[in-house]
């Protein structure tokens, strides 16, 4: 028997109370002994709703996961620290979401699956594969904001996804919430009337309680088919030191228990499994996992790779040949690429195990074998944005206690060789348009018809009185304009087109200090353009350093070299004789910024003991002419000794 309790809420605006009411914590599941295996097979299809909430970074999702955890009974008020679903150590520090997280919610007699889902551009690929598995979404704003750039791309990737959208104003509780502004933008962009927006306030938990029955009127039952033999979609999945990989699955067809044998379809293997359940928001074990239920999968899975996502699981007794593999997921392109190399080379095994590891739990990110004169084996590792590079580095550093060097981000440029067979075939395997990553790879222009460089469609969202502002940071970065329209009366929607390797340097960064954080943007791939590209060649003592040299268009050559030059005369000690710093384009002797570290020198006015006269002059002349002509020597043939944390400090974004 369940056992059920009455929760007394008192919500208060500004020190005065709304009303006292009674909220039901919706016969908890968390009230179930711990150690027994929960029961759900009494939740037929037609009572389940699998939903995310999306929005724009700092718009509330993670509180409102919250407040429905604590109105469903999972977590008690207070019980635990804030953010229940931000479980990653990086979460907790930033205050953003990373990963997307699940949690099962009990609302009368109806199943509900909960996935927060993260906000910020660089992660959208988590949005992505949430609304694989949802049939509905709570699209949330905040009362205060209004509709930002990442609502809007939120909105449409929900809409190609055929998920019911259900806008939720939030903040409602603050004194700067104007809600009448934000339904005429939900009105204007979306098409949404008043009459179809939920006015909450997660903090307090003003109307919150009401989105549940929200959700279950709105949000559809999962299409699903519980007669037919089982079949399920991994769409995340992470590592466990002592279990393996764990398989977080959207069951489709069939049931899923204890002692089961199911194969992967792509990888052909077969397990039996040793556990299934639901998350809430930790793992708690279940009887089974039926059709539309949302859950966990162990199974022995020893490699992070037989876990992947997209990956179909079936019925072992079933012909592969039988079964219809699902779709998967849309694959994510990375926009920068970075070199990841351990501190200490005698890591490099240890490393790579956590990379494999983490990557499951990332599948966005792609990696190569790489490796470095200076900095030895790594590898070359692609990233969704310069957040999710810092991200990523962040949880090896804290997950794994991993200490790596990331270099400087680059874009994936690409070059359309002449069309000569020779050409070709000799020197780029018969291609006809070759990727170029770093600059060990930049071929000679003479075999190069044009140069193409990567751009994004961004669309920003700006006050009206800054618009001319972001114009004009916008034209600085060779952009190009699109179309403008009008949110509300006080902010704009600009489109700009703008090459990605503007955009990941510091777009942000101007962009939030031009508005005073007043604009938002996001992004996505658009296309390439041809471009006048050059290699920006660092030498030290006329000697190539490639770990410091870069492929970059020509328009930034220029500032780039002044900062990569002013941050290795920084970096370098002073050595026994003279070090000149040049960077330059290609092999050609042009320079587009130098420097000089002036050699150490003895002190001889020692030796002389304060006699200047009598000959003395003449003798400390001759003693600094002999140390010129020795050090001139010690130029030509000695070897610049350049400390690994020059590399860290030079190569770091």
């Amino acid at each position: 028997m369940l056992k059920v309790s009455w929760l007394l809420v008192r919500i208060q605006r500004n020190g005065n109370c709304f009303k006292r009411s009674k909220i039901r914590p919706y016969a908890s599941i968390a009230s179930f002994d711990p150690t027994r295996a929960i029961d759900l097979s009494g939740y037929p299809p037609e009572k389940i709703r699998n939903f995310s909430i999306v929005a724009h970074v700092d718009h509330g999702k993670s509180t409102l996961a919250d407040r429905l955890l604590e109105l469903a009974g999972v977590i008690k008020p207070g019980e635990q620290h804030a953010q229940i679903l931000d479980k990653l150590q990086v979460e907790r520090e930033r205050g953003i979401t990373v990963k997307a997280q699940t949690a099962v919610l009990k609302y009368k007699d109806y199943l509900l699956n909960l996935i927060d889902t993260p906000g910020h551009v660089d992660f959208s690929a988590e949005v992505s594969r949430s609304l694989s598995v949802c049939d509905g979404i709570l699209l949330l704003v905040a009362a205060n904001q209004g509709i930002q750039a990442q609502t809007i791309a939120n909105f449409w990737m929900a809409f190609e996804s055929n998920v019911t959208i259900i806008p939720v104003i939030n903040k409602i509780d603050l004194q700067g919430a104007n809600i009448e502004k934000v339904e005429t933008q939900l009105k204007n962009l979306f098409e949404f009337n008043p009459s179809d927006c939920v006015k909450i306030s997660a903090k307090t938990g003003q109307n919150v309680a009401s989105l549940f029955d929200v959700i279950v009127k709105q949000i559809p039952p999962p299409n699903v088919d519980r007669q037919k033999p089982f079949r399920a979609l991994i769409f995340d999945s992470t590592f466990d030191h002592f279990r393996g990989a764990i398989a977080y699955v959207l069951v489709k067809e069939g049931v899923l228990k204890k002692g089961q044998k199911i194969k992967s379809y792509h990888s052909d293997k077969e397990y039996e499994i040793s556990e299934v359940g639901i998350m809430q928001p930790n793992m708690r074990q279940t009887v089974s996992l039926l059709a539309g239920q949302v859950g966990y999968v162990i199974c022995g899975m020893k490699t992070a790779k037989e876990a992947s996502v997209g990956e179909t699981l079936f019925d072992a007794e079933l012909g592969r040949e039988t079964v219809t593999a699902f779709p998967g997921f849309k694959e994510v392109k990375p926009t920068v690429y970075s070199g990841l190399f351990p501190v200490d080379p005698a890591d490099y095994e240890n490393l790579k195990q956590a990379i494999e590891r983490l990557s499951l739990n990332d599948p966005a990110v792609t990696i190569q074998p790489d490796s470095s004169a200076a900095l030895g084996l790594g590898w070359k590792v692609g990233f969704l944005g310069i957040l999710h590079m810092e991200v990523f580095g962040a949880r090896l550093a804290q997950e794994y206690d991993a200490n790596v060097i990331l270099t400087q981000p680059n874009v994936e440029y690409r070059a359309i060789v002449k069309d000569n067979e020779t050409i070709r075939k000799k020197r780029f395997e018969g291609q006809g348009e070759i990727r170029i990553l770093d600059a060990s790879k930049f071929p000679d222009t003479t075999d190069i018809e044009k140069f193409l460089e990567p751009m994004v469609k961004v669309r920003l969202v700006v006050p009206n009185e800054m618009m001319g502002i972001v114009n004009g940071l916008c034209t600085e970065c060779r952009g190009e304009r699109g179309e403008i329209s009008s949110i509300d009366e006080d902010r704009m929607l600009i489109i700009w087109r703008l090459p990605l390797a503007e955009v990941i340097i510091d777009f942000f960064d101007r962009l939030k200090r031009l508005t005073s954080g007043y604009a938002s943007f996001e992004y996505e791939s658009d296309g390439y353009n041809e471009t006048d590209l050059i290699k920006l060649t660092l030498k030290i003592n006329e000697k190539e350093i490639s770990e410091f040299s870069q492929i970059i268009p020509a328009a930034m050559a220029k500032d780039r070299s002044k900062l990569l030059v002013g941050r290795l005369k920084r970096e370098i000690p002073q050595q026994q004789f003279q070090v000149d710093i040049k960077a330059c384009v290609g092999a050609s002797s042009k320079v587009l910024s130098s420097a000089q570290i002036k050699p150490m020198r003895r002190d001889f006015m020692q030796l002389l003991k304060g006699n200047i006269g009598k000959g003395g002059k003449e003798r400390l002349n001759k003693k600094i002419n002999h140390q010129k002509v020795g050090k001139e020597r010690m130029k030509m043939l000695g070897n610049v000794q350049i400390p690994k944390e020059a590399f860290l400090n030079v190569l770091k974004n």
